[in-house]
């Protein structure tokens, strides 16, 4: 393990006087691409082993880490846990998603019995019985129903619009980012019709975003190095250059507790993770992971903690706590 805590920032703009602080542990199966922690309810951690094939749980208490090993060609993506404390993940190249009771041990997995969908990728719970999930290569975005395990798919009509990401809105619409285009997407949970939002570049491909409470849509264009806003209310956009000495390749990305962007950038020579205060629209930290080499496909974050977590393709899972 790790076990080392690191502060270090550098400034970018301007700094708050509390710096974050941040851990990395190591995760105990090697090369096996550690991805998408999702806090419980019972304040454990758990994440997806993509290559190992497993899904893990780790207890920041007594800093121990379990595994469930899944069915074989599964590869495990992403991860939800429900406030029942069922772990819900995507099986990425076995077409289908899965639910685990954590206390019984017991599987239950959920076929999409379509030959055309095959890579359940990104998953989002809506808090009212629904999971939602993109398909990229697939290019469809789908619907579980939660108590039966009805499934229902949504085509996307851009040619290979490779929907990726996927968050709610306070009115429990979907959106999507569409990595293979200059688009995003918006579901009526009601009738599933889909619509397509441009972005104003024709290069940019949006790969991850966050939806605010105010409804405004935050998106990082990896193509471009660039954050950016879309105003539903207004259709407007707005538009700011990641700062560094190299375009920037943002990831992963999570908003705070107090309308911050958080961002995972891959674009320079080690990992950084960077702020964004969505209020001022300025860039406030910069700081480096303690394992530089490691890319963060996906932050989470923990209000009852404070913190965000991540995972590394280095093998670690990492926190940080922010200032109160």
């Amino acid at each position: 393990m790790l076990g080392l805590w690191l502060v270090l920032v550098v400034e970018a703009q301007q700094v708050p006087a509390s710096p974050p602080l941040i851990q990395e542990w190591q995760v105990p199966w090697a090369r096996t691409r550690p991805r998408d922690p999702f806090v419980a309810p019972d304040g454990r951690v758990w994440f997806s082993g993509q290559l190992g094939n497993y899904l893990a749980v780790f207890d920041p208490a007594s800093e121990a880490f379990e595994r469930v090993d899944l069915e074989s060609g599964t590869y495990p993506n992403g991860v939800a846990v429900d406030d029942a404390g069922m772990v819900w993940y995507a099986g990425n190249r076995n077409a289908r998603l899965g639910r685990l009771d954590p206390q019984s041990g017991e599987i239950t997995t959920f076929p999409i019995r379509n030959p055309a969908v095959r890579d359940p990728h990104t998953l989002a719970l809506d808090g009212r019985g629904q999971l939602w999930f993109t398909v990229p290569e697939s290019n469809r975005i789908g619907r579980l129903d939660m108590s039966n395990g009805e499934l229902e798919l949504i085509w996307v009509p851009t040619s290979n619009a490779r929907p990726y990401d996927i968050k709610l809105d306070g009115r429990g619409q979907p959106w999507v980012t569409l990595f293979g285009t200059n688009k995003l997407a918006r579901v009526d949970p009601v009738t599933l019709d889909l619509a397509e939002v441009t972005l104003p570049r024709p290069r940019a491909r949006a790969r991850r975003l966050e939806v605010a409470d105010n409804g405004d849509v935050w998106y990082l264009d990896f193509s471009g190095g660039i954050v950016g806003r879309y105003r539903p209310s207004s259709e407007s956009f707005d538009e700011w250059p990641i700062p560094g000495e190299r375009r920037a390749r943002p990831y992963g990305a999570a908003l705070d507790g107090e309308g911050r962007l958080w961002l995972a950038d891959q674009g320079g020579r080690t990992m950084r993770l960077l702020s964004f205060d969505t209020q001022g629209e300025r860039f406030l930290h910069d700081l480096a992971l303690p394992s530089p080499s490691g890319t963060v496909r996906h932050l989470h974050y923990h209000a009852p903690s404070n913190s965000l977590w991540f995972a590394t393709d280095a093998n670690t899972l990492g926190q940080i706590r922010l200032a109160p």
